[in-house]
């Protein structure tokens, strides 16, 4: 595991944009994880660690993209049907033969390896062939059609990824494609994963009064899986400062990151932060977003710490848009801005200046078979299900502070951020 600075999260107080806390992560962190060879078939969702350069081209050899004919285009005549003998049959796998006879077809199926000049394929179903072993073939078609080129997918000697890719199903066809059996990627961040408060409970057990079941925990969980984490769930955590201090203790000698939920604030029962700072290091970001004003980012010896909000809806935030960064950082994983979609607000909403605010959307079509953004009735951070009946936010702007219905505003998908 490499080393963070002690200095990693430093910030002044004042309140972040997002933009400076995006950019503050990418200029302070750095992948903390090791490689390690892997079969191919085990890589799905792995991130790169060295580019993956092709061996040999794709496909490594002209073949015929349909069942048909195989012909010299300079043997057709230019007005009229063409009738040619077959004088040879290649099948998918068939070793490369030597040239094409002048004057005559192959007999081609698709996949197989072109006969040597031949450089246009006839459609079988587009052609006619009499008793005698001869192909009617007709005219119109363009030179070089259903013929593909070596190295037409793939060159050899060509990036076809580069490290730092999380690898999709697709990806790991085409590496297999190049013939490559085994990839170095990186090890995934393995996280340990808290909740704090008295007040919680696990679902299934009986709850007091004035209790409630934990859910942040859960939530969360799903979305560093989601991201390809290794999670440890260590459960809910009392408030009680050496009960806290040991356990994150004893979590950061194990772990690349450690998360918890709740008790990073300045009451009297949010231990979790004296127990951070006299163990490591911790800086509460105080940022301009709303929900999940506060997350306390700092470290336990080596190990990352990131304290998120109690409420539930600003842990979805919150982490979906700085500690989804934060996490592809230290993973070695590439790191890009999510996509956005320009769609028609079907809602007023009026905030403050300087803040940027996320509003919980589920898209519906007008009656103009147009996307429209429909809020949530509800904007309170601790409505879970808020999320839930929704499938993105609106994301408005710092220098935003009115929208109006059929105003375009900025969408931002659910799965563009691991939620």
């Amino acid at each position: 595991m490499a080393q963070l600075t002690d200095d990693c999260f430093a910030h002044g107080g004042k309140l972040m944009t997002t933009a400076q806390a995006l950019e503050l992560l990418n200029q302070k962190l750095h992948c903390i994880v090791q490689q390690k060879e892997l079969p191919v078939a085990s890589c799905l969702g792995k991130v790169l660690s060295q580019d993956v350069i092709a061996p040999c081209n794709v496909p490594p050899h002209d073949n015929s993209a349909v069942d048909g004919y195989a012909v010299y285009f300079d043997d057709l005549k230019c007005n009229q049907n063409t009738r040619l003998p077959i004088s040879d049959r290649i099948a998918a796998g068939s070793r490369i033969k030597g040239h094409l006879t002048p004057g005559t077809c192959a007999r081609i199926f698709t996949g197989a390896p072109m006969p040597l000049g031949a450089d246009t394929v006839f459609m079988q179903e587009d052609c006619q062939l009499d008793d005698a072993g001869n192909v009617t073939i007709p005219h119109g078609i363009k030179r070089g059609s259903n013929r593909r080129f070596a190295g037409e997918d793939v060159i050899a000697g060509s990036t076809i990824f580069e490290a730092g890719r999380t690898l999709r199903p697709q990806d790991l066809g085409l590496i297999s494609a190049v013939g490559i059996p085994s990839i170095s990627i990186q090890n995934p961040l393995s996280v340990a994963l808290f909740s704090t408060g008295d007040e919680l409970k696990n679902p299934g057990d009986t709850l007091a009064s004035g209790q409630v079941y934990d859910s942040n925990r859960f939530a969360i969980a799903g979305l560093l899986q989601n991201m390809g984490c290794r999670v440890s769930d260590l459960g809910i955590l009392p408030d009680n400062f050496d009960h806290i201090s040991n356990a994150l203790s004893k979590a950061a000698g194990k772990f690349d990151l450690i998360i918890t939920s709740g008790g990073v604030s300045v009451g009297e029962e949010d231990h979790v932060k004296q127990a951070v700072e006299t163990q490591g290091h911790l800086h509460a970001w105080r940022l301009a977003i709303k929900p999940g004003r506060p997350i306390a980012l700092g470290q336990l010896g080596q190990t990352a710490f990131v304290g998120l909000p109690g409420n539930p809806v600003a842990v979805m935030v919150t982490f979906a848009n700085f500690v989804r960064p934060l996490i592809q950082i230290l993973s070695g994983s590439q790191t890009r801005p999510p996509f956005t979609f320009p769609v028609i607000a079907a809602f007023s909403h009026k905030k403050k200046i300087d803040r940027r605010e996320w509003l919980r959307v589920h898209l519906q079509k007008n009656d103009a078979n147009v996307w429209e953004a429909h809020k949530y009735p509800g904007d309170g951070a601790g409505v879970l299900s808020s999320v839930c009946a929704s499938d993105g936010f609106a994301e408005l702007p710092e220098d935003l502070l009115t929208v109006e219905p059929g105003q375009i505003i900025t969408y931002l998908p659910f799965n563009e951020i691991a939620l």
